[in-house]
């Protein structure tokens, strides 16, 4: 049976801690607290080996051997879930199926008619803007169009919950554009709960509520930014710029 932590909507961290093999080496994370109300679009950056995609895991329900507690809408996460999608860099499509197919893999499980799983597919293939190629195979699509592919899949189960790790960071500068202003356009529409690690911090500020700045060695959040610009935005704002160059100014400063 699944745990109440609390009641309410949104996501919920209490002092979470990760170590990996070695108990004498420093924590991956290190007594993370964090509240991600409902509908909010939090980005999380910081180096290399600060935990981002470690943190996302355990938020996933990937990874559940860690201390504290994680809760989303007032349950503890133990486990994966489909009020809880995840789209990784890598697009992860099975080559041998196409566009179609890809996205319908998410709704193996899900409680539904095939008639409302093929609703379902041919809305968020139309929502990512690829109507036309629902018989395309990965290996003719271009990289921005296959990660396309991956979010309508994390979409289509319809979670509260969209969780992204680096989802552009493969990709040319001309499509991790247009992806970042497509899935802009994708969360006004939704308004679901969304939670980006990136490595880009202008990424982060053009599409977030909020950006958290995790520090490494031990993995620790150390500032957590409200952007507080109204949408939709436009890359080259300089107050984005400004933003931007405040946040890269506070993680050197924070050593991380």
């Amino acid at each position: 049976m699944t745990t109440v932590i609390e009641q309410g909507s949104g996501l919920t961290l209490r002092h979470v801690s990760k170590r990996f093999n070695d108990d004498a080496a420093p924590p991956v994370l290190d007594r993370i607290d964090l509240s991600i109300a409902s509908g909010e679009f939090v980005s999380i950056v910081g180096a290399s080996g600060c935990g981002k995609s470690t943190l996302l895991r355990l938020i996933a329900g990937l990874d559940g051997d860690h201390e504290g507690e994680i809760g989303f809408d007032g349950e503890r996460i133990v486990t994966t879930d489909l009020s809880r999608g995840i789209v990784f860099q890598d697009h992860r499509l099975f080559p041998w199926l196409d566009v179609e197919q890809n996205v319908a893999v998410a709704l193996r499980n899900a409680p539904l008619s095939k008639a409302e799983k093929a609703r379902a597919v041919a809305e968020h293939v139309a929502l990512v803007g690829l109507k036309g190629y629902e018989r395309h195979y990965p290996h003719q699509l271009s990289g921005g169009m296959a990660q396309r592919v991956a979010i309508a899949r994390g979409l289509v189960n319809r979670p509260r919950l969209l969780l992204l790790d680096e989802p552009f960071g493969a990709l040319d500068a001309l499509t991790r554009r247009r992806l970042q202003l497509e899935l802009q356009r994708i969360w006004e529409r939704e308004r679901i709960t969304m939670v980006l690690v990136t490595h880009d911090v202008e990424e982060a500020v053009l599409l977030s509520d909020r950006v958290v700045v995790m520090e490494a060695r031990p993995g620790r959040i150390g500032d957590v930014i409200e952007v507080g610009l109204a949408r939709p935005r436009k890359v080259g704002d300089a107050r984005l710029t400004r933003l931007r160059d405040e946040i890269v100014g506070r993680f050197f400063s924070s050593g991380s």
